[in-house]
């Protein structure tokens, strides 16, 4: 039977420095059992996870029962150098049962190195359990020689008891350490889970200080994100301990996850599942080798990218949620675009009011940029242990951190979003937009038209448009009309040639009555602009003058003086592509055909032709005219995963974000 509980940390024990080493890191603890043994291996078993090492041994009935039967002996020959083999009578049942464990066991034995010490006792039956229980004893060789970050990172395995059969079955007990009842799991889904688990962790003013926070209390939103570092921080170190030492740990889950109040560390949990990078054995720089390191590391940093999500966003432990979470993933969609997704599937009317939105939305985003190199599609542009310790949102205010040219053009992005979110009435606001806009082009990764056409097709969901803003507000117009989301859809017609398909689709409402502004339901009705593109290499010209004939050529709106201006400063002069400012930059061109132009009203605004011009007009007067008439967009100036920003005949910028949801068919 194979028994599957987590609990914490204690040290390696050697034939010499066993007894002082656990003595000094452990202290006098009462030991513990787990009594639940049974129950507990069914669900293991009914699992039926294996250890990858050892997928192609005994697969037969009757090679599995020879292995349990030398199991005992393979054991004590071999490896007895890094653990103790134990006797069931050195160990004292208790009668009190804690959550996930069940009953406690005391070291009986005072000469013993654990006498007085807490333990757990998981019993194993089955054959895919004892080889799991070998599996992690045998990763302990590779572990022990760099003893302290592994007394630290990793549950300690102490030794075993081998029972005889008993009705022709063996059972094999491991003995490992244990610092607590609770997983990460257990932790989350308390109420008071956060006052807990900082009085747990003792977050004194020196650990505050490691994270780089000023104060220890704060906002509960302030508090969370200063746990979460912690947190992850030491995860991290705990996963990319088990890397450098040629081992994937594949087991990565909340439940196995567990916090040690003894020394307040990350506990990965037990190393039964770890696979070798090197499956032959043979550390070489192979192909094969290369890419199956490369595949378990991805594994692993999409396992952490799982609990991350989890903390953060505690709405996750719902499974109907996670699901949702998880389809966008397994269909393939950018983890880039996750705050569209989640924005709608937690609430976009109020995203102020969660906690985990504002934490992955502080420092310019850099939550959501970290999430999506976790989770990314493709196993080689995963995030590294390493280098997700160096991220911005891991690392607190006062560390000095070096964002790359990436973290700076999400920052903007993810900024212009957050302003474009918000009413822009103010000509400060307005102003910023429009200087992020320009600074995304200056940054654009995909200027050529080959990135484009692979960038490009998709759904975009409109942001903000840098030209004139005509809303309701001290107007009589002759049809009251809100207009709702603006979507523009770009298909690519043919793999052979650059032909594009243009669909802007613009929601409205049309209120009517006396009460509309108390009453803002009216009658739906939608309007559609298709159009078709070619897709061709441009340039894009700024505005100049000409200093002999003191004429100015007509470009895209936006100064070169006045843009060159911006980046004579230390904050961005390091950061630009190019030492001097140029003229014009590489854009996408555009060139439209014919435009069509459908709108469907409901009844009874269907049957008044006036009513229905009007309507029409309005909608001319508040969207761009960019989207009522595709023809005006001449080009594109940035494209990523999840931006684009387009321009108009006339300058102005349109600035979208990709979108995946449909609220007609969000069910």
């Amino acid at each position: 039977m194979a028994l599957c509980c987590g609990t914490g940390f204690n040290p390696i024990l050697e034939s010499n420095s066993a007894r002082n080493l656990s003595t000094r890191l452990i202290g006098h603890i009462p030991l513990r059992f787990t009594g639940q043994s049974s129950y507990l291996v069914r669900r293991r078993r009914h699992k039926g996870i294996c250890c990858s090492s050892l997928k192609k041994a005994a697969s037969a009935s009757a090679m599995e029962s020879q292995e349990e039967s030398a199991l005992s002996v393979c054991l004590e020959e071999e490896e007895l150098d890094h653990v103790i083999r134990f006797k069931m009578s050195d160990f004292k049942i208790l009668d009190r049962v804690s959550i996930g464990l069940g009953g406690r066991m005391r070291w009986f034995s005072k000469p013993s190195p654990l006498y007085n010490t807490r333990v757990v006792l998981r019993q194993l039956s089955s054959a895919q359990a004892q080889r799991r229980g070998k599996r992690a004893i045998e990763v302990l060789k590779k572990l022990v020689r760099r003893k302290l970050l592994y007394h630290s990172y990793s549950m300690h395995v102490h030794g075993y008891i081998s029972l005889p059969a008993n009705g022709g079955s063996s059972s094999f007990i491991l003995v490992h350490g244990y610092h607590g009842s609770f997983s990460l799991r257990h932790w989350l889904q308390q109420s008071d889970w956060l006052p807990t688990l900082e009085a747990t962790l003792a977050l004194d003013e020196e650990s505050v200080r490691k994270v780089g926070e000023d104060t220890t209390g704060g906002p509960a939103v302030s508090r969370q994100l200063r746990l979460i570092r912690i947190l992850m921080r030491d995860l991290l170190i705990g996963v990319n301990y088990l890397h450098s030492h040629g081992l994937a740990h594949t087991e990565l889950r909340l439940e196995n996850v567990h916090i040690s109040p003894v020394d307040r560390h990350i506990k990965v949990g037990i190393l039964g599942n770890a696979a070798d990078f090197y499956e032959n054995g043979s550390n070489n720089d192979s192909m094969d080798n290369m890419d199956r390191r490369q595949m378990m590391i991805a594994f692993d940093m999409r396992c952490v990218g799982f609990i991350m999500a989890k903390m953060v966003m505690r709405e996750l432990m719902d499974p109907s949620i996670f699901a949702k979470f998880k389809l966008f993933l397994t269909k393939g969609y950018d983890p880039s675009c996750l705050r569209e997704l989640m924005l709608e599937i937690l609430g976009r009317s109020s995203p102020n009011g969660n906690a985990g939105l504002q934490i992955l939305d502080r420092n310019w985003g850099a939550g959501w940029h970290l999430l999506s190199l976790l989770l990314a599609n493709k196993p080689s542009q995963r995030i590294s242990c390493l280098h997700a310790l160096r991220h911005p949102f891991l690392c607190g205010p006062r560390w000095r951190v070096v964002p790359s040219m990436d973290i700076i053009r999400w920052g903007l992005g993810s900024t212009a979003m957050r302003i474009s979110e918000e009413y822009i009435y103010r000509q400060p606001q307005r102003s910023r937009l429009a200087h992020f806009i320009d600074l995304m082009e200056m940054l654009n990764p995909h200027p050529k038209p080959k990135n484009w056409l692979e960038l490009l097709p998709g759904k975009w969901r409109l942001l903000y448009c840098t030209g004139r803003h005509v809303g309701l507000t001290l107007r009589q117009p002759p049809a009251r009309v809100l207009v709702g989301d603006v979507h523009l859809t770009v298909t690519r017609e043919s793999k052979m040639k650059a032909n594009l398909s243009f669909v802007s689709d613009i929601s409205f409402s049309v209120m009517i009555g006396q009460d509309w502004p108390h009453d803002k339901a009216g009658k739906t009705g939608r309007l559609q602009v298709n159009s078709s593109f070619m897709l061709r290499a441009g340039r894009r010209l700024y505005l100049k003058q000409d200093q002999t004939t003191e004429k100015f050529f007509f470009g895209p709106f936006g100064s070169e003086e006045a843009l060159a201006q911006k980046f004579t400063g230390k904050k961005w002069q390091k950061i630009t592509p190019f030492k001097e400012f140029p003229s014009s930059l590489p854009a996408a061109k555009l060139t439209s055909s014919d435009v069509d132009v459908t709108m469907n009203l409901d009844d009874p605004l269907n049957r008044d032709i006036d009513m229905a011009r009007n309507v029409l007009q309005e909608l001319r007067t508040q969207i761009p005219p960019e989207m009522f008439d595709l023809s005006k967009v001449v080009c594109g100036t940035y494209v990523d995963s999840r931006m684009l920003v387009l321009r108009g005949v006339n300058g102005s910028a349109l600035l979208f974000s990709r979108s995946f949801v449909d609220k007609n068919n969000s069910n």
